[in-house]
């Protein structure tokens, strides 16, 4: 295996990487390697994890360090001392004067598995006009990237020179990531795109006044921010556009990135200088348009309070322009707030500002992909794009064509739970009805015969759903959900709104008969709950039985038989001069395998402790 892995090692193809013009016979775009160390970079707490790979090609090593893209082949395992790789993608610098690359993807060729390290290859040292200091024979993991630039033909001292003329002014051969740079580097160059322009903002304190505006800046590594202030923001602002591919050079200040004020997974940011060279790009197109990282609508409830995500949905609900005031600036700030649904079938509220706002003009049913919102426990889980945030209508990625697929298909008749909801159902962020009951303990516990109300959770199945009386004619003003009475035909008046409208909005009030490996219970259901358990909206369920009654009845017993998570209400309830405890559906989850699973598995942990009983049951 050993001789049929070394058979196909690109040899000399490292030498080739960075001194092809010298080479041309070895020039490889994708060169298979071996890996013959991979060690953890020493970093900063909190600070992506890095990991410096050593790759031979048998003639020659090479010290590299693997993009945070390319982590996933550690996690999972499949990047190992001696193992056979192909690089897919990847960027060739100068760092401390020695030759390193950026890995930014690969392949671990798995079929050649673990092999010794073949032949005695040496470093790759560069050429010795590029000599710039004696170069060690392994890079330190601590500092990585040093504190001598990589050396390139130096740009001109001014922005209005840099982009003068209609070719490129300077050599853009040694670029570096985005994700290599650092405050111990001091000459290099960057290729990335503009994804965002912020306004430009004045501020006035008593220190002085100025100005000042970001810009967002991606390449294939990764996304850093930069800002100019005063003198740099009236030089750069007009030359940005969002959208655009850039050359950036130092010198620019590399600074820790400030986490209140940006969006960006990057522990840096950058601050343009007077002598920042800037130069609009030929090549628009080796630059990715923008990277997301999603984050599921239905996952809203497991993301912290205050954390910056990216998630995608469709436009369900768009609202009218409305009006806020800052309680700190007392400055009125436009907002409209949109719905947006996906295929977990949970629905949010989300936030847009400003500009955004007023120039809203997006048709409901378009699937949007959001990058930079901030997740809110306000009213349950909630989104607010932030200033930095940006947002891509009907985006040409993987992600917007299966929701796209989806919601064409069955997601524009589905019923969504919001998280407002679901903060109501769970008593918010204390989670009072967690304690899990079974039927028996409901009712030899005599939950809801106190004059307060009982919160209990109970996994139980559904076996019976009562058929008359499912459902009633509600008022279709927002907020109201008053029944309405026909008074005439295509008349429906409420008396709480004053109105008549031509139909009602039916809503439900199903009866379950639920049960457990302990007995049975009816539970009551509100509209939402309703939804979820028959699989459609009482206006369809009703409009059905008009239609096609067994199709009805088939759609009651299709409800039969599911288990479901109930999180519930018990209180005192007077009905004909006879008091009865009710029990109210507030949130019902389909069961959770892999969650119960758990949740079992703790309990059986315990089993031999006196607390069995109360861990099992709360």
């Amino acid at each position: 295996m050993a001789a049929d892995a070394a058979s196909i090692i690109d040899q000399g193809s490292l030498n080739a990487i960075f001194d092809g013009g010298n080479n041309p016979e070895y020039a490889v775009a994708n060169p298979i390697l071996q890996c013959v160390q991979i060690k953890p970079l020493a970093g900063q707490p909190g600070s992506p994890e890095r990991y410096r790979v050593v790759f031979s090609d048998i003639q020659n090593f090479v010290q590299s360090m693997l993009a945070t893209q390319a982590n996933y082949v550690v996690h999972e395992g499949k990047l190992r001392k001696g193992v056979i790789c192909r690089l897919k993608s990847f960027q060739a610098n100068q760092v401390k004067g020695k030759k390193i690359i950026i890995v930014l993807d690969l392949d671990v060729l798995e079929q050649y598995g673990e092999c010794e390290k073949m032949g005695e290859p040496r470093p790759l040292e560069p050429a010795p006009t590029e000599q710039a200091a004696p170069q060690p024979t392994v890079i330190s993991s601590n500092g990585f990237y040093g504190n001598v630039s990589a050396p390139y033909n130096q740009a001109p001292s001014r922005v209005q020179q840099s982009h003068a003329s209609s070719g490129p002014s300077f050599s853009h051969g040694n670029v570096y990531p985005i994700e290599a740079l650092s405050p111990y580097g001091h000459k290099w160059t960057i290729k990335a795109r503009v994804t965002h322009k912020s306004d430009i903002k004045t501020w006035h304190n008593k220190n002085g006044e100025g100005k000042l505006f970001s810009v967002n800046l991606l390449d294939d590594s990764g996304e850093i921010k930069a800002t100019g202030f005063n003198d740099q923001c009236d030089m750069f602002y007009d030359l940005f556009q969002e959208g655009c591919v850039y050359y950036i050079s130092s010198p620019c200040r590399v600074n820790l990135a400030k986490k209140q004020f940006t969006n960006l997974n990057n522990d840096y940011e950058l601050t343009f200088e007077r002598e920042t060279v800037v130069e609009k790009s030929e090549d628009q197109d080796s630059i990715p348009q923008v990277r997301f990282n999603f984050t599921n609508i239905g996952d809203l409830q497991s993301v912290e309070k205050d954390t910056t995500i990216d998630t995608i949905g469709v436009l369900k609900e768009v609202g009218e322009v409305s009006q806020i005031v800052s309680k700190t600036t007392s400055k009125p700030y436009d907002k409209r707030d949109l719905t947006l649904v996906d295929n977990t079938n949970f629905s949010v509220r989300l936030t847009i500002w400003g500009r955004t706002a007023t120039n809203f003009d997006v048709q409901p049913d378009s699937v949007i992909a959001f990058k930079g919102v901030k997740v809110s426990d306000f009213g349950g889980r909630s989104l607010s794009l932030l200033s930095s945030g940006s947002m891509t209508v009907d985006p040409d990625i993987d992600e917007a064509h299966r929701l796209k697929g989806w919601y064409d298909a069955q997601g524009h008749a589905d019923s969504f739970m919001s998280h407002a909801s679901l903060a109501a159902a769970t008593g918010g962020a204390g989670s009072r009805n967690e304690v899990y009951k079974s039927i028996a303990q409901i009712r030899d516990e005599q939950l809801g015969y106190s004059e307060s109300v009982d919160y209990f959770t109970t996994k139980a199945t559904v076996i019976y759903v009562k058929q008359d009386n499912i459902a009633y004619p509600a008022c279709l003003s927002e907020g109201c959900n008053k029944k309405v009475f026909e008074v005439s035909p295509d008349e429906w008046r409420c008396e709480r709104c004053d109105k008549s409208y031509p139909r009602p909005e039916y809503r439900y009030i199903l009866s379950l008969n639920v049960s457990d490996h302990t007995g049975q219970i009816w539970l009551n259901c509100f509209d939402d709950v309703g939804r979820m358990i028959i699989g459609m909206s009482a206006d369809q369920l009703m409009a059905l039985r008009e239609s096609d009654e067994k199709a009805a009845e088939e759609v009651f017993q299709e409800a039969n038989c599911r288990t479901w998570v109930f999180k519930c209400r018990a209180k005192m309830d007077n009905f004909q001069d006879q008091q009865r405890v009710r029990y109210q559906v507030s949130f019902a989850n389909p069961l959770n395998l892999a969650a119960e699973s758990e949740r079992l598995n703790s309990i059986i942990q315990l089993y031999d402790t006196e607390d069995y009983n109360y861990a099992y049951y709360g």
